[in-house]
């Protein structure tokens, strides 16, 4: 027997307005019931699980999160950094190499962290 991923639960002190932010991130809606002040809020996204939002009290730990989301773009890998940075995103590191792989390091505004990759024309173009 196996289990099915349902959702990634993400804590957040603001879960409506996270939630608001990665619905900008992946283009997909939130949950036609969720409304600003929601404890719990999900995007919905059309494949694989839910990101799944759960108010709590404090904020999150300065140590680095044990679990991150990868983003792979339809643009460029740094089309699509420099729009996440306008949406309120941080850049935490920057991994990209002289070749042209690597990754970039953001966090949402919450502290979260989540690397964009290259795009898959990125990809296979060497």
């Amino acid at each position: 027997m196996t289990s099915l991923l349902q959702n990634v639960a993400i804590d957040a002190v603001d879960a409506y307005e996270l939630a608001r932010f990665w619905s900008e991130v992946t283009g997909f809606p939130l949950h036609l019931e969720d409304k600003p002040g929601e404890e719990e809020t999900q995007v919905m996204l059309p494949e694989g699980p839910l990101l799944h939002f759960n108010q709590v009290p404090e904020p999150k730990p300065a140590q680095k999160n044990r679990i991150h989301l990868c983003l792979r773009p339809e643009t460029s890998r740094e089309e699509e950094t420099e729009r996440l940075l306008a949406l309120g995103a941080t850049l935490v590191a920057d991994r990209r190499e002289p070749d042209g792989s690597g990754w970039v390091v953001l966090a949402d505004p919450e502290g979260n962290e989540f690397c964009v990759l290259r795009s898959t024309a990125e990809r296979e173009a060497g």
